[in-house]
């Protein structure tokens, strides 16, 4: 069988990957040099803990089984089981938390409430003020922006895997063919269209206007060298108006009785940090629905972000060397992990899974691959 896997980020780079394993060739195609959308611009996270259950979790957890895998084969992808903690400052944010420890699925996630003393022995880079922490042991890491690069050495020496950037892919032309604006017709078995939050033009044009996909904007930033280990990746209590795992009374109650701070509710944010190889801290992030998105970052956020960290770290941020905004496609029907459409003979748009992209792609390509029988 042969593959045309349209666009190079982590979810058509998982495709290719699943295709390429199973004994295919794979013809990926990406319009420009190399990816550069929100598989490059995310925390690199594998965020199994705050995922709704059932179906969601369900693909969290295979999806961090296949990291697990790939990385073993693939060290350069950097993968980590380090798990995540939770530092947690006051009696309602420790309730939600333990409304989370008594899911009948916590198990499942790692899920353990820890004492301050407990998680600062996991993460001593810890040694600001908190009371206790949800420590979620089934979180995981891998370093974004390096991540495809390395998945896409390991393809190539597969000896069935080509890459062909900037090349634009402009029409479907038959069945499971496409042409490109370099005017190449690339005829396959199947396309898969992993374009991420590319919506118009050619999807918009195969999807129709009806397609359940919004795009979200954020923005992040990566800091100098720490200068020590943080052992673990670390989210603030925002995080759980953010996530679904964590809805219930519990939350409702934080909601009520301890409004998010004004910056963070403007900017839809949460704190989540993770650290880069070279020592570095990811931060973020905020979240913008509304169209038009600002073509600027602003500073508030960032500031806001700088606040919460050192109250963690109980000591100042390393500088901030790096600023970004991403965009991302999210479906807006909740109860699917993906937009999964066959829009023509022979291919398939996958898009739309919003943060869940780094976390789940694995999964949602191995998925594509059973169903298309590959």
């Amino acid at each position: 069988m042969r593959v045309i896997v349209v666009g190079a980020g982590v979810v058509g780079t998982m495709h290719a990957w699943h295709a390429v394993s199973r004994g295919h060739e794979v013809v990926q195609i990406e319009r420009e040099s190399e990816a550069r959308g929100a598989s490059l611009r995310n925390f690199g996270q594998i965020w199994v803990s705050g995922r709704a259950g059932g179906a969601e979790l369900e693909t969290a957890l295979r999806a961090r089984e296949l990291w697990e895998e790939i990385g073993a084969r693939v060290p350069a992808l950097g993968f980590r089981g380090c798990g995540s903690l939770t530092p947690l400052r006051t009696g309602r944010e420790v309730a939600v938390a333990e409304a989370a420890t008594a899911r009948p699925d916590a198990a499942e996630r790692g899920y353990k409430l820890l004492t301050a003393a407990e998680a600062r022995a996991l993460n001593p880079a810890l040694r600001g003020a908190f009371t206790a922490a949800l420590w979620c042991e089934r979180d995981a890491a891998v370093e974004p922006r390096t991540a495809q690069l390395a998945l896409r050495e390991e393809l190539l020496a597969s000896g069935r895997y080509t890459f062909l950037p900037g090349r634009e892919v402009r029409e479907v032309v038959g069945t499971a063919s496409v042409r490109d604006d370099h005017g190449d017709v690339h005829t396959g078995d199947a396309v898969i269209l992993a374009t991420g939050a590319w919506l118009g033009g050619l999807v918009r044009e195969l999807a129709g206007p009806g397609l359940p996909v919004r795009r979200v904007r954020l923005q992040m930033a990566q800091t100098d060298p720490l200068g020590e280990p943080l052992t673990t990746s670390v989210a603030d209590a925002d995080s759980f108006r953010y996530y679904p795992a964590y809805r219930g009374e519990a939350l409702d109650a934080l909601d009520a009785g301890q409004p998010q701070d004004p910056v963070a509710a403007a900017h839809r944010m949460q704190l989540l940090m993770v650290q880069r190889s070279d020592g570095g801290l990811t931060i973020g992030d905020t979240h913008e629905y509304e169209h038009p998105f600002a073509f600027d970052t602003v500073e508030e956020p960032y500031e806001h972000l700088t606040r919460v960290v050192e109250a963690f770290l109980g000591r100042p941020l390393p500088r901030i060397r790096r600023r970004w905004a991403g965009v991302y496609a999210q479906c807006t029907d909740t109860s699917r992990v993906v937009h999964r459409q066959q829009v023509r003979d022979g291919v398939w748009l996958v898009t739309g899974p919003g943060g869940r992209g780094m976390t789940c792609s694995p999964a949602i390509a191995e998925t594509t691959a059973d169903e298309l029988g590959w």
